[in-house]
């Protein structure tokens, strides 16, 4: 057997593993971030400020739980058969930045409370992925684009990211991956919010 087949094989393999052949009657695990894993940074001194809904790619406005065999084809998106999100990406990641946040202090605001405050909060997702880079071993990757705006005015703009190890390789080690990874960027987005001018 040749090098191309044997690795074709083992390929095919973990992608069944991971993903499952479909079959009536098979259960469907819904996962979420869960709690929050340790108490989030402080940024009282940011006052309240309107946080808009996170955005991004469309692939991510789906409750479908989706891994990447970087090993194989870093360019090709694969779901899990029997695993979902109980809500889509965008939506968990926008929940669960509004409760860091809330943690550290800040007073969150949606964006029908626009008469409230001056300041919006925008944030948009780059990337959110499992990544395998072997069929035992992946991470739960996410980079986020923020931009602060005061009166409909830029103040600033930074892209925060975050590679955090899956602690098994399957759908509830990409979602405990993803929750560390969302609360790690939750940190330094209050540490940035914090150190920015304040509003005059």
């Amino acid at each position: 057997m040749t090098n191309t087949i044997r690795n074709g094989i083992m390929i095919a393999a973990a992608a069944l593993a991971l993903g499952g052949c479909a079959s009536k009657g098979q259960p469907t695990a819904q996962y979420d971030f869960g709690p929050l894993s340790a108490p989030a940074t402080s940024a009282s001194n940011v006052g309240a400020i309107i946080v808009a809904d996170v955005t991004g790619p469309a692939a991510l406005d789906s409750e479908r739980m989706q891994y990447r065999l970087l090993y194989a084809d870093a360019r090709q998106s694969r779901p899990y058969a029997y695993n979902q999100w109980t809500a889509t990406p965008l939506q968990l990641l926008t929940q669960r930045f509004k409760t860091n946040l809330s943690h550290g202090g800040v007073k969150v605001l949606s964006t029908t409370d626009a008469a409230a405050s001056a300041t919006v909060l925008r944030m948009e997702v780059e990337d959110f992925a499992q990544n395998f880079d072997s069929a035992t071993s992946s991470q739960g990757v996410l980079r986020v684009r923020a931009s602060v705006f005061r009166n409909h005015k830029l103040v600033d703009q930074k892209t925060f990211s975050s590679s955090k190890p899956a602690p098994s390789a399957d759908a509830a080690g990409g979602a405990r991956a993803m929750a560390d990874a969302s609360d790690a960027v939750a940190a330094e987005l209050l540490a940035w919010l914090a150190a920015l001018p304040p509003s005059t």
